[in-house]
């Protein structure tokens, strides 16, 4: 029994799949009752390999643990309707003794279906699961016969520091997914990220595109830890799954006693008739899902302004108040102590932190006197934390029994050692440092960020893999008890940038720190890509100001900020009359606009961006709101452009409303929007509006 989704609107695109292959000429010189081959099996709706079982043939060892012949069974299925949605619940079973649940839901409203699947020992005896997937997607494609040459193409977004969201289209020819001659070898490309980064190498996404029917399949993983996709084949059809990394790719085995239940993260599935954008976009109302009572003032986009690319590290008393001042004239309504609070004398602020005692030098009156004061000019205050870690000159980094150990050792990553999560007594003493320290002090926002990760995993469970899954699991518990006792607190997601930019972490807060990219070129096309994978009204991004800007380059780093949460940085406390001029013009469309960066659909144009650090081309981001009446466009020129006009198509009888630009007003004629640069790294900003508005 396997799953196959396809968008309802394509049903006339159908083909019966054939049986048989008996034209292919790898079998011509077997004799005749042997030249044919059957064209393809079905998948499963789950794999899970147990610990002792046979293990899969065609060649898959170390390549893959699905089964590669059919090893559970159908028992019973449950279809749930109701008016907020279905859920179809199928129960599966595999010997020896492991009862399988495969939850599929769909909630009334959403474009996407949510999958996860439990695993529940019915045994006597422990049983080991070394692989447990989440989903599996099968059936690829069902709008060709046979095996689609040339047709089926797989999509992934890559990941790094300050590089994060590049998208790959790669043929499954390419990546050797295509059947062989005698249908006897699987081909395997499993993908992922092992560590406590879930959006390190890759996001945890993939999608399948059949260039002939313009159909897609996406699938996301709700998962913070060590992941996997993979794509499988050894027939005619192309198979999906994902889920937690198994024994093979993430060092995860897992225990289950007599009546043990095991039930993996969820996954997202979509499919789309489009495009790539529009199948990303069904995606990501998940991560708006909301468990928590957020802050009114969230409701409308406020801007952001945190103090790290302006004091690096060194925020004292003094210079915060300035720049909180200058921050609330340029149109912050939220102001962030960033890392360095906590500096001791004599130790930097990059190996002193998880202490969490206010630096005495920059905060002679205690750090609440500063927040205090910061609310007193009618911004929101936020503190910096790194919960999950330790500096190695703080006095948490020799607390050895209560940190993290691999093999047996306390597990030291560079200069950070871990928190073990999983200790009372940590959480006891987070809830005092952390919790307790942000209400007693008055602050209304906490940025948690996170700059190491654990790699394979840790001691404390039965293998590495499963003593990281409790970490993450934990660190989620350790957020949702953040919001418990601290209501309507505004929560940013940050790890190193854009790590943790997945949708489990991103359901749980306001917002995510797009990237690590502070004053870099490459801003707008970090935050171009990340409308594909994070709602824009939860990306903030940095705008850096510079007192050399002069008002191209000025606008350029802000423009970038109109792609999702503007977040601006820098001395503004030394900015001169032009620069504010250009900050209060920004401040203003950009409430306008905010509307539209919180609920909408965004396309981007330009030529693809293929050098980063050095780009070159341009791009524009076009975000229409709901009921398509209003649009906000977002155009930046790279490297070898110049001053050649570029444009984008508007809607007949549309018009510029507002525009901010540094060389030539922007021109709607002919239903084009046109933009002449005035030279290489520039941006220009515009909000337009239909006739009927």
């Amino acid at each position: 029994m396997e799953l196959r989704l396809y968008p309802r609107s394509t049903s006339g695109l159908l083909v019966r799949k054939r049986r048989w292959v008996d034209d292919d000429p790898g079998l011509a010189a077997f004799p005749p009752q042997h030249r044919r081959i059957a064209a393809s099996q079905l998948d499963q709706l789950a794999h899970c390999r147990l610990q002792g079982e046979a293990q899969p043939g065609g060649f898959s060892q170390g390549l893959s643990l699905r089964s590669t012949s059919p090893d559970v069974r159908f028992l019973r299925q449950q279809i749930k309707k109701s008016r907020e949605g279905v859920i179809i619940t199928t129960l599966l079973v595999k010997e020896p003794g492991v009862r399988i649940r495969h939850r599929l839901s769909w909630r009334k409203g959403d474009r996407y279906v949510e999958v996860s699947t439990s695993y529940r020992n019915h045994n006597a005896k422990p049983v080991a699961l070394n692989l447990a997937t989440s989903f599996s997607l099968g059936g690829l494609t069902p709008f060709h016969r046979g095996d689609a040459p040339g047709r089926l193409w797989i999509h992934r977004f890559r990941s790094y520091w300050s590089a994060e969201g590049r998208h790959e289209r790669v043929s499954a020819e390419s990546l050797h997914l295509e059947r062989s001659w005698a249908s006897n070898a699987v081909h395997s490309e499993r993908f992922g990220q092992v560590g406590t980064m879930p959006v390190r190498g890759f996001a945890p996404f993939v999608a399948i595109e059949d260039s002939g029917a313009g159909v897609f399949w996406g699938a996301a993983l709700a998962w913070g830890g060590s992941w996997q996709m993979e794509c499988w084949r050894r027939d005619d059809n192309l198979c999906v799954s994902g889920g937690l990394a198994d024994r093979d790719f993430g060092h995860w085995r897992k225990e289950l006693h007599p009546g043990e239940e095991f039930i993996t993260p969820p996954a997202l599935l979509a499919t789309s008739p489009v495009s790539l954008e529009d199948l990303c976009e069904r995606l990501l109302p998940y991560q708006e899902r909301r468990t928590f009572q957020p802050s009114p003032v969230e409701a409308t986009l406020p801007i952001i302004f945190n103090e790290y690319c302006t004091t690096w590290g060194n925020p004292a008393h003094d210079h915060v108040l300035r720049l909180a001042r200058a921050a609330r004239d340029a149109g912050a309504e939220i102001f962030v102590i960033d890392a360095g609070w906590y500096k001791q004398p004599g130790i930097s602020w990059q190996a002193g932190h998880g202490d969490w005692v206010d630096s005495p030098e920059f905060f002679p009156h205690g750090i609440a006197a500063t927040a205090r004061a910061i609310r007193e000019l009618g911004l929101i205050p936020g503190l910096w934390f790194e919960i999950e870690t330790c500096g190695e000159r703080s006095q948490a980094f020799s607390e050895v029994g209560r940190l993290l150990h691999r093999d047996g050792q306390v597990l030291t990553v560079g200069r950070r050692r871990f928190w073990n999560l999983c200790d009372p007594d940590v959480l006891e003493y987070l809830g005092d440092r952390v919790i307790g320290l942000l209400r007693d002090a008055g602050f209304g926002y906490i940025k948690i960020d996170y700059n190491e990760t654990l790699g394979i995993g840790c001691d404390g469970a039965e293998s590495p893999g499963e003593g990281l899954r409790r970490q993450v699991v934990a660190i989620q518990d350790f957020i949702r008890r953040i919001r418990r006792e601290l209501p309507g607190i505004i929560v940013e997601n940050c790890a190193s940038g854009g790590h943790r930019l997945e949708p489990s972490f991103m359901s749980l807060v306001d917002m995510g720190s797009f990237s690590d990219a502070h004053t870099g070129l490459e801003i707008p096309i970090i935050a171009a890509n990340l409308q594909r994978l994070i709602p824009p009204s939860k990306s903030q991004i940095w705008a850096v100001y510079a007192p050399e800007d002069q008002r191209r380059q000025m606008l350029y780093k802000i423009a970038a900020g109109f792609l999702g949460r503007l977040c601006l940085s820098g001395p503004l406390d030394r900015a001169d009359a032009a620069a504010k001029e250009l900050l209060v013009q920004c401040r203003d469309l950009y409430r306008r606009a905010a509307p539209v960066i919180r609920s909408g659909t965004s396309r981007r144009y330009g030529p693809e961006v293929k050098c980063y650090r050095h780009p070159e081309g341009w791009q524009a981001v076009v975000r229409t709101s709901p009921d398509s009446d209003t649009a906000l466009i977002v155009f930046h020129s790279f490297g070898h452009v110049g001053q050649a006009p570029v444009g984008v198509s508007l809607p007949a009888g549309w018009s510029v409303t507002e525009a901010i630009c540094s060389g030539e007003p922007l021109t709607a004629k002919d239903g084009m929007l046109v933009w002449r640069p005035s030279g290489d790294f520039d941006a220009a900003v515009a909000f337009c509006q239909g006739v009927n508005q």
